[in-house]
Parts: C-alpha cells; sequence; structure tokens
C-alpha cells in the first residue's frame, strides 16, 4: 500500500505491508504486517483471519498508510502499538520506558532459580527492581511470587506512571510501589532480591545501535556512561548495605561485559554465584551474594 486504494481487502494489504517491510530489510515482515493490520483494525489475530476477504474502508486505507510510514522509518511495533508483551504479561509502554525484550526475560529466569534454589518461593519476600522503566521484571517476578511484595525505582516520572499503570492493570498494585530516585539512593534494607536491567550501553556506542534502539528508546536508559559500566558501580556500592544476609542480586548484563561486571564486586564486598545465558548463547544474567570474608 504505497498509495490510498480502494477495493482492497485486509489479506491484500496485510501482504502488501508484509511485501514492503520485507524489500526494507525489516526482521520480522510477516508478523510486523499482521500486528499493524490487526491493531489498526482494531482486530485479534482469529478475527483478522476471519475477516481476511473483507474490503477496507477509506478511514482505515488511512490509518493503514500512517502506521505503515511510521515502521517503514523504524519505529518499534512495540511502539506504535503502545505495548508488549513479557513474560507472558501484556506491558503498556510511553516514550520514557524501554521496549522490555525477550532476552530481559533471563534476568527473571536467573532470579526464581536462585529463590527455588534456596527454597524460598513461599516466604515474604520485599524485592527491589532498579531503573523499574515499564515495570516489567518487578511485576513479573510478583506474578510469579505470590507472597512476596516489592518496589520498582526509576528517575522519571513518566516511566513510574507507565509502572504504576501495568501494576494495577496486572492486579499487582496492592504489592507493587514505585519511588522516584536514582537507582537504590532513597531505598532501606533489608531486601531479599534486588535486582536491575541498568543502562550499560558504552556512550560511544550509541550511535552503532539499530534505529529501532537509538531513535526511539530514551537515552538515559541506554547510556552506561564511557565504558557501559557507570550504572554496575552504583548499583554495588549500595548492594551490600540493601541485601538482606541471604539475599541475592540479579543484573542484567550487555554483551561481554561478564568480567568487567564481576571484576567490579568484591570491593563492594560481593561475589558472582551465578550466571545464566539467554536463548542466543549470551550470559545476560549474573546472580551476585554478599561476599562472606574470613
Amino acid at each position: 500500500m504505497t498509495t490510498r486504494e480502494s477495493g482492497v481487502s485486509i489479506e491484500t494489504a496485510r501482504r502488501s505491508l508484509a511485501q514492503q517491510f520485507r524489500q526494507s530489510g525489516l526482521d520480522a515482515p510477516e508478523l510486523d504486517a499482521r500486528l499493524i493490520v490487526g491493531h489498526a483494525l482494531g482486530l485479534d489475530h482469529a478475527a483478522l483471519t476471519a475477516a481476511s476477504r473483507r474490503v477496507l474502508t477509506t478511514a482505515e486505507a488511512d490509518a493503514l498508510l500512517a502506521l505503515q510510514a511510521r515502521r517503514l522509518a523504524r519505529e518499534p511495533v512495540a511502539r506504535i502499538l503502545g505495548r508488549k508483551e513479557f513474560w507472558g504479561l501484556p506491558f503498556k509502554l510511553n516514550a520514557e520506558t524501554l521496549v522490555p525484550r525477550p532476552e530481559t526475560e533471563t534476568v527473571v529466569e536467573a532470579a526464581l532459580a536462585a529463590i527455588y534454589g534456596a527454597d524460598r518461593r513461599s516466604h515474604v519476600l520485599r524485592i527491589a527492581d532498579l531503573g523499574t522503566g515499564s515495570g516489567a521484571l518487578l511485576l513479573a517476578l510478583l506474578s510469579e511470587l505470590p507472597s512476596a511484595c516489592g518496589i520498582g525505582t526509576d528517575i522519571s516520572a513518566g516511566a513510574l506512571g507507565c509502572a504504576r499503570d501495568n501494576a494495577a492493570a496486572l492486579g499487582l498494585a496492592g504489592r507493587a510501589a514505585f519511588v522516584a530516585c536514582d537507582y537504590a539512593s532513597a531505598l532501606a534494607g533489608p531486601i531479599d532480591l534486588l535486582l536491575s536491567n541498568p543502562h550499560y550501553v558504552a556512550r560511544g556506542d550509541i550511535a552503532a545501535l539499530p534505529p529501532e534502539v537509538h531513535d526511539f528508546d530514551p537515552r538515559r536508559a541506554l547510556d552506561g556512561g564511557p565504558d557501559g559500566l557507570d550504572a554496575y558501580r552504583a548499583i554495588a556500592a549500595d548492594a551490600r548495605r540493601l541485601l538482606a544476609p541471604a539475599g541475592v542480586l540479579v543484573l542484567e548484563l550487555g554483551f561481554g561485559q561478564l568480567s568487567a561486571v564481576t571484576s567490579l564486586l568484591p570491593a563492594a564486598g560481593l561475589a558472582p554465584a551465578a550466571m545464566r545465558q539467554d536463548l542466543a548463547g549470551v550470559v545476560r544474567a549474573l546472580v551476585i551474594r554478599l561476599l562472606i570474608r574470613p
């Protein structure tokens, strides 16, 4: 659909979008086209299939053209839709939040493994998610741990508002609180599970990120300082005073950051306990405990 056409069916429009997305080198042209057409017409997958032969109205064709242009400008589908699924849960997004990514689910897996390994699933656990954004990490864990409560921090009021909306929509507002601060600066312990997907991209590398990231994700949520480690230093400096004696810290890592982040831990009284790879084989989550000094 390069121009507004009359007599075009929903299925023809979907195929046309997919072809243009494919020609533009987008990674998932078929999926993107289906999601965008469904969003424009207010139809889920089943309804989209059932109505595939229906002819678009002029208003619907115009709406599709506008959304098509946004995707061709490399705006992520999740931002066009205003939502993204994470851990099987729907999350609302806004301009102040990162789009939750599948690899970040590795952090949830690592945190749950640490809790289950210590046989603490039924315990009343206190969780803190530093730099919570949309609340994805915190709320995913609260959905799995019915006896837990948690707090999410962020320096962005817009992000915190989004996280509160997500907590309410998921029925978790009674166990989740949100506070404006820089990582853990306003928190006090003891905390049983401390976690974060911090900004970890080296400042000089941001421009080389895909357009979907560097043009649309909030820069403050990407910029990890000159070496990408500023956030890890800040979190490590606060972790010892916050963690309960048996508590754990779980951090998302960027590609190739395991050694650099691990080297920061001993001076902060912390020690690596486990690591977990994402589906691409990248070490994505690092589980950390308090260092037991002789």
